[in-house]
């Protein structure tokens, strides 16, 4: 199947467009705020950490707070609160 001249101006025409989006939006992540889609460093608790991590959480869900905010807090998922 071959493309028409439209069909392929059409196509260069998105691509442009797509690449203005690109070179705009990487311009604006100089401002030195983190998106979503810049990944973190991920950070593995030892034995020993990961039971006080466990013995603070737990103290913090008794006290009231919300799985939500010490997820934040924490940085981890709401689920890997749950499972501990």
């Amino acid at each position: 199947m071959s493309l028409s001249a439209d069909e392929i101006a059409l196509l260069k025409k998105f691509v442009s467009i797509a690449q203005k989006l690109i070179e705009a939006n990487s311009g604006s992540k100089s401002s030195g705020k983190s998106t979503a889609a810049t990944p973190k460093k991920r950070k593995r608790r030892s034995g020993k950490e990961l039971a006080e991590f466990r013995k603070m959480l737990k103290a913090e869900r008794n006290k009231g707070a919300s799985v939500a905010e010490l997820s934040q807090k924490y940085s981890v998922s709401q689920a890997y609160i749950y499972q501990l």
